[in-house]
């Protein structure tokens, strides 16, 4: 991935995303009167933070259980040398794995993995990841409750 500029923003910008962050769906009009400025400005203002690639998508959070999805796990893993890009493209296609980090450590990436139970956990985990030749090792942690920290 190239590296570009890190878009500058300011104590507006940051009101904006705080307030989309806590609700996307609330119209522009309440954005503005929230932020304390006119509708047009609020307008433009997001299609530039678009723009910039600080907004990326607007998504619904979901509560995993509540879904179906019963059971998830951290999982780390340790890659061989150099099979970062290819075990990234592999990892997108499992629908399970709903977060992809590459870190620094003692493991190389680490995964959030959801699914419908146990089964469907360790088949993703056991058949789908531990098998990739690009994978060295992993290490699941489950994940007994999640915690919304904002609500």
């Amino acid at each position: 991935m190239p590296e570009t500029r890190r878009p500058v923003l300011d104590e507006t910008d940051r009101r904006i995303l705080g307030e989309l962050t806590q609700d996307a769906r609330q119209s522009v009009t309440a954005l503005a009167a929230t932020v304390h400025i006119s509708r047009a400005h609020a307008y433009e203002r997001i299609r530039r933070l678009h723009e910039q690639g600080v907004i990326l998508r607007y998504t619904a959070v979901i509560d995993p259980a509540r879904a179906g999805l019963e059971a998830s796990a951290y999982v780390t893993l340790r890659l061989k040398q150099n099979t970062w890009a290819t075990l990234e493209a592999k990892l997108r296609e499992i629908p399970q794995v709903q977060h992809i980090a590459l870190v620094g450590g003692t493991f190389d990436v680490m995964l959030l993995v959801r699914a419908r139970g146990n089964a469907e956990l360790r088949d993703v985990i056991f058949e789908r990841i531990q098998p990739m030749p690009e994978v060295v090792d992993t290490q699941t942690f489950l994940i007994f409750e999640d915690v919304d920290v904002r609500g």
